[in-house]
């Protein structure tokens, strides 16, 4: 590392940040062989590991921005090394010193739509209910039963305002009481904070906090698992605690309850891939795949890897923001899996995974062979 910290620092800046996990290494190499880099490149988590053990971690390096917090290498180290927290700790450092490889470099730009505009997409914040334009869907007020969340790219991306729209669609056929609060709220900062910016994150999060509280906020119905994550399992750090549910719970409890009739056949062969943040992080398997098989005609054909197994799409830790160079996406490995099993669409419940099997879905040219839905769209045809 060329001067950008000395050892004592580094060793210092990774004790404060939650980087003494390092030290439990054993260097079994475990993380290695399931991280779904080695598909498509030389990365390894416990060269990284070791070296942050030493204070020998160049936080110049691209290598310490790979890492999509997916998952799958904390469920299988027998030492509880916290890969996560602890490659956070490393991109802490490098974002406290400024230091971004080429590849990390448009992270700035996005804290700055954070920081000005309360998402990362350089929209403007007054343009955030527009997706909600022609349904009713009305602003949130206190005595509201549920806070429909449904996060920056349902607000903003083309492709996913179409979620958005699908969802209160659904909500209100079924007479729910919902509301939004539009340009009143913020991103919700979990990918933000997994790049290392703890200040920004916790910027968004106090502003968000105190928006629910003010607007007598007790139940917060999410589409993103990045929101679900964030909104249960973090916010949680600022001494509150709001009833989180994810979208895809929602539509099975009203489903199982006799609400939400399905009445239309779909009639295609299915797919569904697990969200990293759905399903290894917060452990929702069954209701998006109960919800698919109550579609009337729908057959659904699991992929090779799912459920706790399922290949990360690659858009997690921050990655969504940064460029992977052609040949190493794992949404095109994804999707080929999901061609392979014979299905006509690949059904999900993440904007990330969406905007990533979108586009490989044109890279790989593939675009007649199958289509991407959030399991809210199905569901809108079928009711």
């Amino acid at each position: 590392m060329e001067n950008v910290a000395d050892f004592k620092e580094i060793i210092d800046v990774i004790k404060a940040n939650g980087g003494e996990a390092f030290k439990r290494c054993f260097q079994c190499g475990l993380c290695d062989v399931v991280c779904p880099w080695n598909r498509v490149r030389n990365f390894s988590m416990r060269k990284i590991v070791r070296q942050a053990s030493f204070g020998m971690t160049d936080i110049e390096s691209e290598d310490i921005w790979l890492c999509t917090t997916c998952g799958k290498c904390p469920q299988q180290c027998p030492r509880d090394v916290k890969q996560i927290e602890s490659g956070v700790s490393l991109r802490r450092i490098a974002t406290e010193y400024g230091v971004f490889p080429t590849t990390a470099r448009p992270i700035r730009g996005v804290r700055g739509s954070l920081m000005g505009e309360g998402n990362p997409l350089n929209e403007a914040r007054k343009n955030r209910a527009n997706w909600a334009e022609g349904l009713s869907v009305k602003t949130f007020t206190e005595g509201t039963e549920i806070l429909y969340f449904p996060g920056c790219y349902l607000s903003y991306d083309p492709r996913l305002k179409k979620v958005a729209r699908a969802t209160a669609n659904i909500l209100n056929r079924v007479g729910v009481d919902f509301g939004i609060l539009g340009a009143k709220e913020n991103c919700c900062g979990e990918s933000i904070r997994k790049t290392g910016d703890e200040e920004v994150f916790k910027r968004l999060a106090r502003e968000n906090i105190k928006t629910f509280i003010d607007h007598g906020v007790k139940k917060i119905l999410v589409s993103s698992p990045h929101c679900y994550h964030t909104f249960k399992n973090e916010y949680t750090e600022f001494m509150v605690n709001f009833e989180v549910v994810h979208i895809t719970q929602y539509l099975f409890e009203l489903i199982h309850e006799g609400r939400l009739e399905l009445t239309k056949k779909y009639g295609k062969k299915v797919t569904y891939h697990d969200p990293c943040y759905l399903g290894r992080h917060n452990g929702i398997y069954d209701e998006p795949r109960e919800v698919l098989k109550k579609i009337p005609g729908l057959k659904l054909n699991e992929m090779p890897e799912s459920l706790k197994e399922s290949l990360c799409c690659g858009g997690g830790g921050g990655r969504i923001w940064m460029e992977t160079k052609k040949g190493e996406r794992f949404s095109d490995l994804r999707l080929e899996q999901a061609i392979g099993t014979g299905a006509e669409v690949l059904a999900t419940s993440c904007p990330y995974c969406i905007a990533n099997f979108e586009d490989s879905r044109l890279t790989l040219n593939v675009t007649e062979n199958i289509e991407v839905k959030d399991i809210t769209e199905i569901l809108q045809e079928v009711i």
